[in-house]
């Protein structure tokens, strides 16, 4: 029938690959001021599994997650492209960890890939932020992998946060902080009465790195869920509708427009 055939050719052109597509990504990226790109953008990946029960019922713990992987990967490329450089991938909290493990155990595989995957061009240099006492032996032994491959990267760097929870994170920080001061021979009370805020991020799994810029969260969820909790108290949010898989580069292009489209103001 004609109205079926005029759908498909109008679904064709709204597609990643069609014309209408191609240029609406053209008409936002040239609306995006190249100076006012973020250096640093962390991302929430939420909806891998919503996803994969939509799309692929009884299948959904592997190809949620495989789907979310792959989808990261485009993601860092395009990060990449734009010129940030500075990218946190949160692919695993601390909280993820209490699940069944016949779930985690999946997802560990998948993150584990990841990683390799970003390393593999030997480009991008790969960071692991989070505790990996948390995680298996072996799984924590790819990881180290992958940041060792990419140690002298001089490309966009990759954070990957696993088994990262902020509150872990400013614990471990302080824990830190209290061994080295240690180290120096003082007490408890001398380092209570000097200590400052930049001693502090100086032990957080991101030292010496700026904060990020801009955070994106997908799926529609609009919470900080303990991510980067020292880093972002600056940094702009962006909230998308869509599952983590369903992300497009029209999508993170609209993320970049709404955040040089911001006055950022500091707490001011």
């Amino acid at each position: 029938m004609p109205w079926r055939e005029n759908a498909r050719e109008w679904v064709e052109r709204l597609s990643p690959s069609g014309l209408l597509y191609s240029t609406y990504e053209q008409r936002l990226l040239a609306e995006i001021d190249p100076a006012r790109v973020p250096r640093h953008i962390a991302v929430m990946a939420d909806g891998n599994r919503r996803w994969a029960r939509l799309n692929a019922p009884g299948q959904e713990l592997v190809v949620g997650y495989q789907a979310g992987a792959d989808k990261l990967k485009q993601f860092v490329q395009w990060c990449d492209e734009a010129g940030v450089r500075i990218v946190t991938l949160w692919v695993l909290s601390t909280d993820n960890l209490t699940r069944d493990p016949e779930e985690v155990g999946p997802l560990l595989s998948v993150i584990e890939g990841l990683a390799m995957d970003l390393a593999a061009g030997r480009r991008w240099r790969v960071q692991i932020v989070g505790d990996l006492d948390l995680l298996p032996p072996d799984v924590a032994a790819g990881l180290r992998r992958a940041e060792e491959l990419t140690a002298d990267a001089d490309g966009l760097h990759v954070n990957i946060a696993v088994a990262y929870g902020g509150r872990t994170e400013l614990r471990d920080a302080v824990r830190s902080l209290l061994r080295e001061e240690a180290a120096k021979g003082r007490t408890l009370a001398e380092v209570a009465e000097t200590m400052d805020i930049d001693q502090i991020a100086g032990h957080l799994y991101t030292a010496g790195q700026p904060d990020p810029d801009l955070v994106i969260r997908t799926s529609g969820e609009q919470r900080v869920s303990g991510f980067l909790m020292w880093q972002s108290a600056h940094s702009e949010f962006y909230f998308c509708e869509a599952l983590w898989p369903d992300f497009r580069r029209v999508d993170f292009l609209r993320a970049l427009r709404s955040y040089a489209d911001r006055e950022r103001r500091y707490g001011r």
